[in-house]
């Protein structure tokens, strides 16, 4: 099952939370995009096609039912060749304010659209009082996901959901040899699905993701839209000193250049670590501290 049938399966008890401004702003914004597409005598299958989302999907946003994603409603704004703004942002609708928007994501550099956009939408969108039921943690090895995770989940009396450890239980496999035998690309495969039915019930959950997750864009969307999400940050020598006192020696075997590669990877990281809600830096602090911080973020 693809990350859009799981959205989409997922849609039909959402729907029953929506407000009838939710509503109305999906139906709105279906009927932007039919004009649009309409203007430009273009058939949905040939925007289909171009935008690399499925007719199913374009159906269901043109009357209002679809399970609005950012990046598929980009593809579908650039295979228009129109702004995303102007699917957002109906003319019906221009008043000062809406101009004032415009105006200001207008100016926004592309890459920051995105980011900006998904966050409007999960802070003022009807799902948030869903999401953070559904608490996320993500960050490198060493972050002390798996303990604060665990001490959270306790407080709170949900469950903890830890995904490696679901994929090794549904696989009957660990994970490096999920690795050797499928790839990086078949892993990243078996965490989407996984992450996809671990959400598709709604229930109340501490969720530990990997550190790699973030950098698959599908997976990492469904996260961020489903999920309160808390990046959970250490320096890099706290990083490799909390993984080899786990007694995972690994990242030291005969490597000189690890710290460094660990840097980079961390550098190359940061600014999709930075789109989750909240931020919790557990340097040179004792489990217990770093979780009165982590409620904290639960509070606001």
């Amino acid at each position: 099952m693809t990350t859009e049938d799981a959205m989409q399966r997922a849609a039909p008890s959402e729907a029953l939370a929506l407000s009838s401004g939710d509503s109305e702003f999906l139906v709105a914004l279906g009927r932007r995009v039919r004009t649009l597409r309409e203007r430009r005598g273009i058939t949905r299958k040939q925007l289909s096609r171009e935008a690399t989302v499925s007719e199913r999907y374009l159906g269901q946003l043109e009357t209002g039912e679809g399970n609005v994603s950012i990046l598929r409603l980009r593809r579908i704004a650039t295979a228009m060749h129109v702004a995303l703004t102007e699917l957002l942002v109906p003319e019906q609708q221009d008043t000062v304010e809406t101009r004032l928007i415009r105006r200001f994501l207008e100016r926004l550099p592309e890459h920051r659209m995105e980011d900006v956009i998904l966050r409007l939408m999960r802070d003022f969108g009807h799902e948030d009082v869903v999401r953070r039921k559904r608490i996320a943690l993500i960050g490198l090895r060493g972050a002390g996901k798996s303990t604060l995770g665990a001490m959270l989940a306790r407080e709170l009396g949900w469950p903890l959901v830890e995904l490696s450890r679901q994929i090794e239980r549904e696989t009957a496999l660990p994970i490096n040899e999920i690795f050797a035998l499928y790839g990086q690309g078949g892993y990243r495969r078996l965490e989407r699905k996984t992450l996809e039915r671990a959400l598709a019930d709604s229930p109340p959950m501490v969720l530990v993701v990997g550190g790699g997750l973030v950098a698959e864009a599908e997976s990492f969307e469904l996260l961020l839209a489903k999920c309160y999400t808390i990046w959970l940050k250490a320096q890099p020598e706290e990083h490799m000193a909390r993984v080899l006192a786990q007694g995972d020696f690994r990242p030291m075997a005969g490597n000189e250049e690890a710290m460094e590669e660990l840097k980079r990877i961390l550098d190359s990281r940061v600014p999709l670590y930075r789109k989750a809600d909240a931020i919790v830096d557990t340097s040179g602090e004792m489990p217990a501290e770093s979780l009165i911080r982590l409620r904290g973020t639960l509070a606001t």
